[in-house]
């Protein structure tokens, strides 16, 4: 019984032990996860809770990992190439330097008139007359544009928007379907932890038994061997010779 209790340094008995590698990994590395949350209501002592967070927090003192090396664990990310699109190329290099974004030039889209010093400059004029000629043609096309938008504009945003509640629905579809999968997960860990819990808890109630017994034992032994001790002082107080009367009976009972 000795071989598989836990004693303290005078010799009684404590608990029982299961051995070292029993239930652990032989690598050290290895961490075992043994957590029944349906089923453990410990969490819910005030003592045990403080001794949960206290462990939680030495752990993530002893751990070498930093916040940053959890993303090593994902592949790294894509180089973009704007070899083919030189101004989103542009962009992107400005947004990285963290670069102020560039105004529009709205100079090409006003009307100017030539110089007073070129005012009798045809070739001014005729500048001056292409950028009218220009202007007038982007706000025809922006007329043009606009009737466009007020007779097929509402068509192709209802399109827009069809299309827009398909792929909600679809994701939906998809978001209940992992959380159907999660449900079922639960319900199969919570069924199987419930079924489990009357024999977790008959093997503990049977590993409390034992372990009394075991203390039950070992003070039984204790009080048999005070009372040896006792009979041994009282014998030799009187003169006796404990060990000559036992061999003497033993003689005795092997001859008869």
């Amino acid at each position: 019984m000795g071989d598989g209790s836990s004693s303290s340094s005078n010799g009684d008995v404590l608990m029982l032990e299961a051995p070292p590698s029993y239930g652990r990994s032989s690598n050290s590395d290895a961490e075992i996860i043994d957590a029944l949350p349906y089923i453990d209501d410990d969490y819910s002592h005030e003592s045990v809770k403080k001794e949960v967070d206290r462990l939680v927090e030495e752990e993530m003192r002893r751990s070498s990992k930093k916040p940053s090396d959890f993303l090593k664990d994902f592949p790294p990310l894509p180089t973009f190439n704007f070899e083919e699109y030189p101004m989103i190329g542009r962009e992107y290099e400005r947004v990285r330097a963290a670069g102020k974004p560039h105004s529009i030039d709205r100079g090409r889209y006003e009307l100017q008139l030539p110089p007073p010093n070129k005012m009798n400059d045809e070739t001014a004029w005729k500048l001056s007359l292409q950028t009218a000629q220009r202007l007038l043609q982007y706000q025809t096309l922006r007329m043009e544009n606009l009737d466009l938008l007020l007779k097929y504009g509402p068509h192709a945003w209802k399109q827009h928007n069809q299309r827009l509640e398909v792929y909600l629905s679809r994701m939906q579809k998809l978001a209940q379907e992992q959380n159907d999968k999660i449900e079922k997960v639960n319900r199969e860990r919570k069924y199987h932890q419930q079924n489990t819990a009357y024999e977790l808890n008959a093997l503990s109630m049977q590993w409390n038994e034992l372990c009394q017994k075991n203390i039950d034992i070992k003070v039984a032994c204790a009080s048999v061997e005070t009372h040896l001790n006792e009979l041994r002082r009282e014998a030799a107080e009187r003169g006796w010779n404990l060990d000559a009367i036992t061999e003497n009976g033993q003689l005795a009972n092997s001859e008869s």
